[in-house]
């Protein structure tokens, strides 16, 4: 089987921006979400319209900001990949596969780490559905979430632990625990004011 250097470039870049971009924004995505239900939920007089939409409004800005810088971020790396790989070939790439493929895999990136905070969003803020519904109660509906979220972080970490040859339940364990250690002080500040 013939070796295709393009196919290998796309998938390298993919790989190493793709699990760069995508961890950072899973936790942020996660740990952010995870302050604003203790912050609204928690709170004495908790209003079930406010949480839902200071989750959605958070994610949603999360998504903007994650998808426009990793968009800023990923463009100069691969112009700058691209400009080395000129220099060395002594040859414009501009109008050939190498350069489309770069500017797939920006595009790709930037959507994925665009949509990742709304995909965590919809996992903690499912709970909140069924109170809206009637279904269950705020608090109950909190405490649900803050579950989901520790889970988002656990199989996160494990991803990450397997991904980095190292054992995925230790990473798992490890991100769980920062996300309780988050969840106590969060909750802590929260009843102190």
């Amino acid at each position: 089987m013939p070796l295709n250097p393009i196919r290998g470039l796309r998938s390298l870049r993919l790989s190493s921006g793709f699990r760069r971009f995508l961890t950072n924004t899973v936790f942020d995505s996660t740990f952010m979400l995870l302050g604003v239900v203790i912050g609204s939920a928690f709170s004495e007089n908790a209003d079930l319209r406010v949480i839902l939409a200071t989750m959605l409004v958070s994610s949603l800005s999360l998504g903007i900001s994650t998808g426009v810088s990793v968009y800023e971020a990923e463009t100069l790396e691969q112009d700058k990949k691209i400009s080395e790989l000129e220099r060395a070939l002594f040859r414009n790439l501009e109008e050939t596969a190498i350069a489309r493929s770069a500017k797939k895999t920006v595009a790709l990136v930037s959507l994925v780490n665009f949509f990742t905070p709304l995909i965590s969003c919809l996992v903690t803020i499912f709970p909140f559905i069924l109170s809206a519904v009637r279904v269950i109660g705020i608090r109950l509906a909190a405490w649900l979430s803050i579950a989901l979220a520790l889970a988002i972080l656990f199989v996160a970490g494990a991803y990450l632990g397997k991904l980095g040859n190292r054992n995925p339940w230790v990473k798992g364990l490890r991100m769980l625990v920062f996300g309780i250690v988050a969840f106590v002080i969060g909750y802590w500040i929260e009843n102190l004011i």
